[in-house]
């Protein structure tokens, strides 16, 4: 099997306006039985990519739970950050247009 690498993309650094650099958090050697939250952030085609994924990490062997953002111009409510990080072990964001 292919090993997939997930990059952060959002490029915090220590001396960015953000604070202090972020340490990630250890990657599951598996996505066996893990319970993956897909984040769609209500862009165009943002569904479209998702769906994708979706397929490709089902084949992995995770499990998947869909969120969508009321809209992509704020950041996602409180609840609903709440409730990705209480059910998911990892989570992608779509950012497609």
């Amino acid at each position: 099997m292919a090993i997939m690498e997930v990059l952060d993309p959002t490029g915090k650094t220590a001396d960015s306006q953000f604070g202090s650099m972020r340490q990630p958090l250890p990657r599951p050697k598996s996505l066996e039985g893990k319970t993956v939250g897909l984040l769609d952030i209500s862009k165009p085609r943002g569904d479209v990519f998702l769906n994708e994924i979706e397929n490709s990490l089902r084949d992995r062997g995770a499990n998947i739970v869909r969120f969508t953002k009321p809209t992509f111009t704020k950041p996602a409510p409180v609840d609903l950050r709440q409730e990705i990080a209480s059910s998911c072990d990892a989570v992608i964001e779509a950012l497609a247009d």
